[in-house]
């Protein structure tokens, strides 16, 4: 069986491992900023284009980062993709790759998005929109007079709307625009945007992908010949990750499909139990059969994931009194990670 048919947990092993002569289960990490060549020829044979090969690390041309971005490619079902040193850097290099035409943000999103469209790029010329998910009618209107590209999170942050991929694929494709989702709420496991007709999958793989609260990365999946204008800008924007976190973003991605599943689960106990609680307002989790969502949800995703929000019935300083007795989960600006317990199993006892 070749790797590319195998199931999504042995792509997450073996995707894009490189074939070690020494022996080792998986690539190993390569250091060095540069790589040398026999001769000239050689050399300008890389250089040129006329054969792969490890030439520069700022580059991307290392065997640990090609290594990853395989495995990564191969996740989304996505003919190439691009390691960044954040999910920020992975979003401003496809932006300012293909958003010269306008970007259209669709739905709330995270807060550095946000920013990065709405203040740093206007100050380059590039036209931004923010529509929310009741004014598909506002869509219509600019993708019909230029926008050139949609973007969107789906599940959303921090209230977990879902938006119909498929549905909007084909409304800016009508329009000759592109459609980009950021899945890093779903991950691959659950969702695969690319199945569904959306032309980019970007990723903050500091969340799910890494999963353990110990790197910091991006990713960008795509069509191999909409990914080359990206790669000069991340080139030459200096956003390429270390090959020491692209092989721990690797270690991190062979677990993938047993953390996110478990994290379903959890997260699918944890909303039915606070759904019926009575200091509990409101619970927003796409898993919930009364979610506005969920529906959509059930036919796009294969999992909810491990994201829920919850809506207390009390004030601010009742609300943080709350957090704050909280003792395994840790106030942190991040998700994703394995560092709260499943509510399958006792927690262990706190000692001094």
């Amino acid at each position: 069986m070749k790797k590319d048919d195998a199931g999504l947990s042995t792509r997450c092993v073996h995707a894009g491992e490189l074939d070690d002569p020494n022996g080792s289960p998986h690539t190993p990490v390569y250091t060095t900023t540069t790589f040398k060549f026999p001769d000239t020829a050689a050399l300008l044979d890389v250089v040129e284009g006329r054969r792969e090969g490890s030439l520069y690390t700022r580059y991307g041309l290392n065997p640990t980062i090609r290594s990853l971005e395989a495995k990564l490619a191969s996740l989304e079902g996505a003919e190439a993709a691009l390691a960044f040193s954040s999910g920020m850097g992975a979003e401003a290099a496809l932006f300012l790759a293909h958003g010269r035409e306008g970007v259209i943000c669709l739905g709330d999103a995270y807060g550095g998005t946000l920013e990065l469209l709405a203040e740093q790029l206007p100050q380059l010329g590039i036209r931004t929109a923010f529509v929310l998910g009741g004014e598909l009618d506002r869509l219509d209107h600019l993708l019909a007079v230029g926008f050139g590209m949609v973007f969107l999170e789906t599940p959303t942050n921090p209230v977990l709307e879902v938006f119909d991929i498929a549905a909007l694929a084909e409304k800016a494709h009508a329009h000759g625009a592109r459609l980009a989702v950021d899945n890093t709420f779903a991950s691959p496991v659950n969702q695969q945007p690319l199945a569904l007709g959306a032309d980019f999958v970007v990723h903050s793989a500091t969340k799910y992908l890494g999963g353990h609260s110990d790197l910091t990365a991006g990713a960008l999946m795509g069509p191999q010949a909409l990914l080359e204008p990206v790669w000069g800008w991340r080139k030459n924007l200096g956003t390429m990750p270390a090959p020491e976190t692209c092989n721990l973003l690797a270690r991190s991605l062979r677990t993938l499909v047993v953390r996110v599943r478990q994290q379903n689960a959890s997260a699918q106990r944890i909303a039915e139990a606070m759904a019926g609680h009575p200091r509990v307002r409101r619970v927003l989790y796409p898993g919930l059969p009364d979610f506005p969502g969920h529906a959509l949800a059930a036919r796009q995703m294969s999992g909810f994931g491990g994201m829920l929000t919850l809506e207390l019935d009390a004030d601010t300083a009742a609300t943080t009194a709350v957090v704050d007795r909280l003792g395994l989960f840790a106030i942190a600006p991040s998700l994703g990670g394995v560092e709260t317990w499943s509510p399958s199993r006792s927690p262990p006892p706190i000692t001094a």
